[in-house]
């Protein structure tokens, strides 16, 4: 009997902060197409197997508007949001994020407690989600990459330096 190891290897490589292909601004999709729809899959199983609960075109290196999203318990409300446009934010909440972009650091971040974003889906049809709590804090810190923005960047300058210090020290032991 031979069993077998399934090796964590995300299907697209996940840029690293401080990678400067980060600060990139994603350009909307003005065309929804094949192309489109299996770069989703493709960043959707990534996620899935980093895992995470959400990754942004440019965290692949595609700078273009599309973010996947599935902050469920059961790992299976996928959301693929292309041109999201944050259109209203309410309350304030503060929790803790972490970013597939910077692995293994985590920081509270005050973000808006209930969002509204419009965004339009797989088959080029405009949609609307309301969201509160974990998924308003994601869907915002998605959007944010899109914006060539990561979450450290919502801390002070002591706290951004320590953060790239350590992930450097990381890089070293690990190449």
């Amino acid at each position: 009997m031979t069993s077998t190891i399934k090796l964590f290897m995300p299907l697209l490589p996940i840029l690293r902060y401080p990678d400067s292909r980060l600060k990139k601004i994603a350009v909307p999709i003005s065309l929804i197409d094949d192309r489109i729809r299996k770069l989703a899959s493709d960043m959707a199983e990534t996620m899935y197997e980093a895992p995470g609960i959400g990754l942004a075109a440019t965290q692949v290196d595609v700078h273009k508007q599309l973010i996947v999203i599935d902050a469920s318990e059961t790992r299976d409300q996928l959301l693929v949001l292309i041109n999201p446009e944050l259109i209203e934010c309410n309350g304030a909440q503060v929790s803790e994020e972490g970013c597939l972009s910077v692995p293994g650091i985590y920081d509270k971040v005050e973000r808006a407690e209930r969002v509204v974003v419009r965004y339009l889906d797989l088959h080029g049809s405009p949609q609307k989600i309301a969201a509160e709590g974990l998924l308003a804090v994601c869907l915002q810190h998605e959007m944010d990459h899109l914006k060539g923005k990561v979450f450290v960047e919502h801390l002070s300058s002591l706290k951004q330096t320590r953060i790239k210090a350590k992930l450097l020290k990381q890089s070293r032991i690990t190449a």
